[in-house]
């Protein structure tokens, strides 16, 4: 392998995960696992969304790369263990592009987005062969972030039918929902506080859906807005040569409410 090169291609990627995991290869990566290295997969997507978000395009590809070695590191355990290899992955992916996209290479219709991902679904729901809405359901990936998981079930009953008729509906259910968690934390039990709070959670997320926004979404510039803002408090009570956490909650509160006016 030509080390050094200007420009490196995907058959060198893969090359360079063999030699690293071959008989002389790097000590760490020859003992790796798919159960070993899993969350990097996880962790190395979060990171290119983080860096897609910064607007560096740059950082954003550098990114993605470390999002493509996860894949290939897969495939070249898989292939070590004789289970699959990259040719699998490839074949996978292209199949699946073709007969999720009917209304390109086949005879369905679709022109505009909107419909385009209703063909998509509804080949989806083909191919995996599920039948009912509640088997949709399950389908959703578990894994996914909780808003996440929830907003996409949230989705799939609705399309059956099964929704309010408007926001206003959702409203009064999140507002039934609080009055119900405000008994379960009086009732001090941690198991009804907990349904509760999840109840809650889930009616908030069909608020989302209703409004158009992601639930995602929102909670993550939720809690950048609090960082920030819990930061000018700090900044305030430094000023004022005091340590936040030697306040009073009354004088935290104060700053609080200061810092929301900057």
């Amino acid at each position: 392998m030509n080390i050094g090169k200007k420009d490196y291609t995907f058959d060198d990627l893969i090359g360079i995960i063999k030699v690293l995991r071959g008989e002389n290869g790097c000590p760490w990566d020859k003992v790796q696992t798919h159960e070993s290295v899993k969350m990097n997969l996880v962790e190395e997507a979060y990171e290119a969304i983080e860096a897609l978000d910064s607007g560096d395009k740059d950082a954003f590809a550098d990114e993605l790369g470390d999002v493509l070695l996860q894949v290939v590191f897969h495939s070249q355990i898989g292939e070590s263990e004789g289970t699959f290899t990259i040719g699998d992955v490839l074949n996978h992916v292209c199949n699946k592009m073709i007969s999720r996209h009917t209304h390109i290479f086949g005879s369905d219709k679709a022109d505009t987005p909107e419909e385009v991902l209703a063909t998509w679904e509804k080949n989806k729901i083909k191919e995996k062969g599920i039948l009912g809405v509640t088997q949709g359901m399950k389908d959703v990936c578990s894994y996914l972030p909780a808003l996440m998981r929830a907003q996409k079930v949230s989705s799939k009953a609705a399309k059956a039918g099964f929704d309010w008729d408007d926001i206003n509906g959702v409203l009064e259910k999140v507002s039934e929902e609080t009055a119900e968690l405000n008994q379960a934390v009086q009732s001090g039990n941690a198991e009804h506080i907990e349904e509760e709070l999840g109840d809650l959670l889930f009616a908030a997320v069909s608020v989302a859906r209703f409004a158009n926004i992601k639930a995602e979404t929102a909670l993550k510039k939720a809690t950048e807005k609090f960082i920030d803002r819990f930061e000018k408090v700090e900044t305030i009570a430094e000023n004022q040569g005091k340590k936040l956490s030697d306040m009073p909650l009354d004088e935290q509160i104060a700053l609080w409410n200061e810092a929301k006016k900057n």
